[in-house]
């Protein structure tokens, strides 16, 4: 069974940052692809960024405009979302997700597959 554990959310002003971890178990770490989601009170999920892990490439949705970083340790197991600059728009259950691809770009922006994994989420909020 996979398991996804997300930490590093919190209350942070505008302008701050945070780093959110994932910890993951029951999957092959070393060849599959970890992303994050958010979904902002009312709104829809959306994808936000995912990584490769056997060559760390990356797919970024475009609003994130070099705001935020994922990375992977695959030592740890453990995917990173890296967000700096953050804004109150930012607020959200960030999740995140697991499974064998990212899915695609298109026009530069990145779809995402149907992900068959996922984490409880942590809650990031962004105070003005």
């Amino acid at each position: 069974e996979v398991q996804l554990v997300e930490s590093g959310g919190g209350l942070v002003q505008a302008g701050g940052s945070l780093r959110l971890s994932c910890v993951v178990s029951g999957f092959n770490f070393d060849d599959g692809a970890i992303a994050w989601f958010r979904q902002a009170p009312g709104k829809e999920r959306e994808a936000v960024s995912c990584i490769t892990t056997d060559d760390g490439a990356t797919y970024d949705r475009k609003f994130i405009k070099g705001r935020f970083t994922i990375s992977s340790d695959n030592a740890k197991n453990t995917a990173y979302l890296q967000m700096n600059n953050l804004k109150p728009d930012d607020t959200a259950v960030y999740y995140c997700a697991a499974d064998p691809r990212c899915g695609v770009l298109y026009s530069g922006e990145y779809s995402p597959t149907e992900f068959g994994s996922w984490g409880r989420g942590t809650r990031v909020t962004v105070s003005s």
